[in-house]
């Protein structure tokens, strides 16, 4: 837990939207998590609960946004793989409590902060950026490059609910596996398109 009052906040309401859900992030709880005083909450967050919650939400979509983007150099398979092992390992280390921030909070009811939809919209578009440029750069197609983003992002986090349901990391090695073998046929037919191309010119 960092020892900076304002930063062990947000790092408690992170924690408390991936076991809880938005509903579950009360100041109780993040005082209680953080071992941080009452009068703490509106010296650093005077906002309220809102901020508080919008604030951990774009923390946690930087952090995994970074991850992403930090594998993008070595190509798509190393994206994959960066992002299936930082959530194996959250399950892990939660004992399958912890899901995702993001979803939680896109899929939570967000009466007091209804910009937060757009917040949740604009980090998955970052990590959909991301593996969009990195299947561009292997040849794939405009349209196969966006549709294999969406594929991985959204089976990679149905697995993350799944394996939470399970309790256990099946649901996830799956996915993976199968996202890997996706993946290589997109390039397979991606050089043979170029191939015949070549050989009709």
């Amino acid at each position: 837990m960092p020892k900076n009052t304002r930063a062990a906040m947000i790092h408690s309401a992170v924690e408390v939207l991936r076991e809880r859900g938005v509903g579950g992030v009360t100041i109780d709880a993040i005082l209680a998590r953080s071992g941080s005083p009452r009068g703490s909450v509106y010296h650093h967050f005077p906002g309220g609960r809102a901020q508080l919650i919008t604030e951990a939400l774009e923390f946690a979509g930087d952090a995994i946004g970074a991850i992403i983007e930090g594998a993008a150099a070595e190509g798509s398979t190393a994206i994959l793989h960066e992002f299936v092992r930082f959530w194996r390992q959250m399950l892990l280390d939660s004992d399958f409590t912890a899901g995702c921030p993001v979803v939680a909070v896109a899929v939570g009811s967000n009466d007091e902060a209804p910009e937060l939809f757009d917040s949740t919209a604009g980090i998955f578009q970052r990590w959909w950026d991301a593996l969009h440029r990195a299947f561009l750069g292997e040849g794939l197609a405009e349209d196969d490059a966006g549709q294999l983003a969406t594929m991985a992002i959204a089976s990679v986090e149905g697995a993350v609910v799944l394996c939470r349901s399970r309790r256990g990391p099946q649901p996830l090695d799956d996915v993976a596996h199968q996202l890997e073998l996706l993946i290589d046929s997109q390039r397979f037919l991606s050089r043979a398109r170029r191939s015949t191309s070549t050989e009709r010119s």
